[in-house]
């Protein structure tokens, strides 16, 4: 290696290291974290050796309920413990108390005594609770994978749906794209034409357009979002301007509901669509649409055929930026929307930090980072494209 490159790689090590400590690292731990299983082996050792055994088929041998009691009475750290119950738990409904009654008992009747767990709780006679056990193990499972998108494992090892009432991520991910599709045609519908006046004029005024889009990129999103609960509400000021014009009598549901969504979320990412959409279209010769109107094209066909398409990959490129941006929102629907608006990112952050279910919540992100990635690539490659080949 030549001093040039080795010049030019230190150069780029301090970038290199920053995208592997905060982008790179990260993404690999939300991997790991959605198909990592083995909290339940970790509090239980001996119990995983016995029951790697048993078929599944009725009740264990006395062999895996003895080394189960043996784990339940050794010293385990209450955060494996508690990460251990809290697996189980989402597998078989009833582990929360179960496991910690158990403990309770046998430490109470004291070494010598080996009291029969079906004596402690009647529910160690039920197969499912030991299937769940056993389904625990393995330091790697698809769990999370398959609850993500509502299914399970059963207790043949076939996968299976969720009950009905149980079945609400597919909902929420479908919620979440329709609501970031709805954001972006709304934003598509507002920013290519602000995107034409602007580069349609010069000067200042281009200036004040472009100023305009870009002010509220430097206002904290929280605040912007805030300022929307103000307007919004029943007796804020967009309603009080209505009323005032005798455009309404009683006052609009604006707020905490898909209403507000759309127009708070809107507002936030019409820069992500602008900017695009003005770069394609100051790059366009200004004498194209004068010659198509001296050709006899009208206005509409003119737009239609001479615009239109070459500020088409601006238009592309911008809609997915939005669209991308918008699936991963959280602070905004979550102040602005009702219960039946919450986008997949409330539901990440409510397994993170209300159930500290971080597999969960890594599978969940997982999911939403695919479409994602995928989006960036289209959108790389649409950037790239040069204005002739579009």
């Amino acid at each position: 290696m030549t001093i040039a490159r080795l010049k030019a790689s230190l150069l780029v090590l301090p970038l290199i290291v920053f995208l592997g400590l905060f982008f790179i690292w990260p993404l690999w731990m939300m991997i790991a974290t959605s198909v990592q299983g083995g909290t339940v082996r970790l509090a239980f050792p001996a119990t995983a050796v016995a029951i790697a055994q048993w078929n599944g088929d009725g009740l264990p041998s006395p062999d895996v309920q003895a080394a189960l009691i043996q784990d339940l009475r050794a010293e385990v750290v209450q955060e494996v413990f508690g990460d251990a119950v809290r697996s189980l738990n989402s597998q078989q409904a009833g582990f929360r108390t179960l496991l910690p009654r158990t403990v309770t008992a046998l430490r109470n009747a004291g070494s010598d005594a080996t009291p029969k767990l079906e004596s402690i709780d009647p529910r160690w006679s039920q197969p499912p609770f030991w299937l769940a056990l056993k389904r625990g193990m393995p330091a790697y499972t698809d769990a999370n994978l398959l609850a993500a998108v509502d299914l399970k494992r059963g207790d043949d090892g076939t996968i299976a749906h969720v009950a009905k009432d149980m079945a609400v991520n597919r909902a929420i991910m479908l919620r979440t794209f329709i609501i970031a599709a709805q954001v972006t045609l709304a934003c598509a519908a507002i920013g290519l034409p602000f995107a034409m006046l602007a580069a349609s004029l010069g000067g200042w005024k281009r200036n004040f357009l472009l100023l305009a889009v870009l002010l509220p990129l430097w206002t904290s999103l929280l605040v912007r979002t805030a300022a929307w609960m103000i307007l919004l509400q029943d007796q804020g000021l967009i309603n009080q301007i209505l009323k005032a014009l005798g455009l309404i009598n009683a006052s609009l549901p604006l707020i905490y509901n898909r209403t507000g969504v759309l127009i708070a979320m809107t507002h936030v990412l019409l820069p992500f669509m602008v900017l695009p959409i003005y770069a394609s279209l100051i790059a366009i010769p200004r004498n194209l649409m004068p010659a198509a109107a001296a050709l006899g094209a009208r206005p509409w066909q003119a737009f239609r055929h001479v615009l239109l398409p070459l500020a088409m990959p601006g238009l592309l490129s911008g809609s997915l930026l939005v669209f991308m941006v918008a699936l991963g929102y959280y602070i905004t629907p979550a102040l602005t929307g009702g219960a039946g608006d919450q986008m997949i990112s409330s539901v990440i952050a409510f397994y993170a930090t209300g159930t500290a279910n971080w597999g969960m919540a890594g599978a969940l992100g997982l999911f939403l980072l695919v479409p994602t990635t995928l989006l960036y690539i289209v959108y790389g490659r649409l950037s790239r494209t040069p204005l002739g080949q579009a």
